[in-house]
């Protein structure tokens, strides 16, 4: 069973830049596809960005696209997202999670119910 754990949240100003990180353990990340969620307090699960290392896809939500990288270290099994350009509305608990590969399109990647494993979260404030 393929484990996950987030690291990298804090307390960033409006405007600025954090990495988090994704730890994959138990499989390689070729055999996933590893997507990042958040939640927003009051709000719902919303899909942030996903990856496909073994189909060489990345996925963005329109919000972040311009903003937001994601890529791996396959050295070290991790996912990372560099955030620039942050804003308050990007505020929220972020959370990785998995599903095996090519079981998600460009239509349905940030569908949460997709999405079988799933890493604690980590939290990330942007004070505006």
């Amino acid at each position: 069973e393929v484990q996950l754990q987030a690291f990298g949240g804090g307390v960033v100003q409006s405007g600025g830049s954090v990495r988090l990180a994704c730890e994959v353990c138990g499989f390689p990340l070729d055999y996933y596809v590893i997507t990042w969620f958040r939640q927003a307090p009051g709000k719902e699960r919303e899909g942030v960005s996903g990856i496909s290392t073994s189909e060489g896809m990345t996925y963005y939500r329109d919000s972040v696209k311009d903003r937001f990288i994601i890529s791996t270290d396959g050295a070290k099994n991790t996912v990372y997202l560099q955030m620039n350009r942050l804003k308050p509305e990007d505020t929220g608990v972020y959370i990785c999670a998995a599903i095996s590969r090519r079981s998600v399109t460009k239509t349905s990647w940030y569908l949460e119910n997709r999405y079988d494993n799933w890493g604690q979260g980590t939290v990330v404030t942007v004070s505006s």
